[in-house]
């Protein structure tokens, strides 16, 4: 069974959408750029079919470092990291449980992905 969950940035320019697994648990990484913003994202890495993005025009910023595999998504005008396409499945999306409606993810426990030492 599959859950319809929805988010945005903080300012509103970024939105999303998917049908997912429910939501029991988050996943955070411990890279250097994940270690940094401090994010909990979603267990699940949700397929491109799957992922619907709609977002004002110039709002949408991309950081990508390293190999240039994962691409980091974010607001270019209130800041918010919102999702990414991951390194490992290039194409497929976590997405930051702090911008999806109705998830606390301070109430979540936390499986951790050692991006660190991926190579």
């Amino acid at each position: 069974m599959t859950t319809h969950y929805q988010g945005s940035c903080h300012c509103g320019a970024i939105h999303f959408s998917y049908d997912g697994e429910e939501i029991t648990e988050g996943l955070r990484c411990n890279c250097s750029i994940c270690t940094r913003k401090g994010a909990m994202m979603t267990p699940e890495a949700i397929s491109p079919e799957r992922f619907h993005i709609e977002a004002e025009e110039g709002a949408l910023g991309l950081y990508q470092f390293g190999a240039k595999t994962a691409r980091h998504y974010f607001c270019n005008r209130c800041g918010i990291y919102t999702f990414h396409e991951t390194a490992r499945q290039p194409g497929y999306f976590r997405v930051n449980l702090g911008c999806v409606d109705g998830i606390d993810p301070f109430s979540l426990d936390a499986k951790l992905f050692d991006g660190k030492h991926l190579l």
